[in-house]
């Protein structure tokens, strides 16, 4: 545990309002409780009283997190070095709000971290009164669970049970994915974090497959890659579609019935999709809530940047160094200039994507 962090913590809780310190309080405590509850993965391996099950998880996270730091360059810490046992699904759940026409989504600022498009409970219950209280103001809301977090690198993060029973290539990718946080991370830009730590995680799996000879697991994954990404185009384009019809000059009834359609045709457009995919159902479960701003903005948080980071790490030849190096160059730029270079980069992109293959 780091006092610098504890001390930024307490400072924040001076600066805020009765509604600020109530928020600080419980994250500070929830954050605490997590870090207290750490084990370490290799005094655990030489427990006797260790399940077997859960030894053979904690060997898988031990040589995930050793690749990560050899073979990807990422940081070389006591991060996810450890286990911490929870008794509840979820280390926290996020609040993400957006108005009721508008794709874009509701920020909250924290001293730390900076601007973020969303909030974070560690307690189910506070998270739905959260976004009850925000839903009477008239925007749409999601609460999502968060089985796993980066404190980049202010504590050593362990690895909870929440995700120790993932399937192997989601929990290495996990790893791979926070640790990427600590690698770079811009105040205020969670679009080019996640979309950052997304690409870090995608090339971590593929090469730590191919590093353990693993052929079927790898052609496995790609085609769960695959499928994913057919999915997340999906909604992305259906979040364009809503973005056009909220610019339109319509009275509100009107938009809220052609927004209602548009969520029409994405699930009938799911359907279709799923028939091309053999019936493979894994995205059945996004659609048991309802489809509102809020969820898909989330979306577009992770994926709008994507192919930007996929072309520089193409650029770099593969080489992380190298990738990480064109990525901080971008880090480093005045928020609106970054903007600009990464719809440059995202035209590219896609301009490389429709030229012939033989070209």
């Amino acid at each position: 545990m780091h006092i610098r962090t504890v001390a930024s913590l307490l400072f924040s809780l001076l600066l805020g309002g009765c509604d600020t310190l109530g928020y600080y309080a419980q994250s500070v405590d929830g954050h605490l409780e997590l870090m207290g509850q750490r084990r370490p993965v290799g005094q655990l391996l030489s427990d006797r009283a260790t399940p077997e099950p859960l030894q053979q998880r904690l060997r898988l996270v031990q040589t995930a997190r050793d690749f990560a730091s050899r073979q990807l360059g990422l940081p070389d810490n006591d991060s996810y070095r450890s286990f911490a046992a929870i008794d509840r699904e979820a280390v926290v759940w996020a609040v993400v709000a957006a108005p009721e026409f508008s794709v874009q989504p509701r920020e909250w600022c924290y001293l730390v971290i900076g601007c973020a498009s969303y909030r974070g409970y560690y307690s189910h219950q506070a998270a739905l009164d959260y976004s009850r209280r925000l839903a009477r103001e008239g925007l749409d809301v999601a609460v999502e669970a968060v089985p796993a977090y980066s404190t980049l690198g202010w504590f050593d993060d362990p690895v909870p049970s929440t995700v120790i029973d993932w399937p192997a290539t989601r929990l290495v990718g996990l790893i791979f994915h926070e640790l990427a946080h600590q690698q770079l991370y811009v105040p205020g830009d969670s679009g080019f974090n996640e979309a950052f730590a997304n690409q870090v995680e995608r090339v971590g799996v593929e090469r730590w497959l191919e590093s353990r000879g693993d052929r079927q697991g790898l052609e496995s994954w790609r085609a769960g890659q695959q499928r994913e990404q057919q999915f997340i185009q999906l909604l992305l384009e259906t979040r364009q579609r809503l973005d056009r019809l909220y610019r339109q000059p319509l009275p509100d009834e009107a938009r809220r019935s052609l927004k209602a359609g548009e969520i029409q045709r994405l699930h009938q457009a799911y359907a279709t999709l799923k028939q091309q995919w053999g019936g493979f159902s894994g995205y059945d479960g996004w659609f048991r809530r309802p489809v509102n701003n809020a969820r898909l903005a989330l979306v577009a948080t992770y994926e709008q940047w994507a192919p930007v980071f996929s072309l520089l790490l193409r650029r770099a030849g593969g080489s992380m160094p190298t990738f990480y190096q064109a990525c901080e160059g971008l880090a480093g730029l005045p928020h609106d200039q970054r903007q600009q270079q990464m719809q440059a980069l995202l035209k590219a992109a896609g301009s490389q994507q429709k030229k012939p293959k033989n070209i």
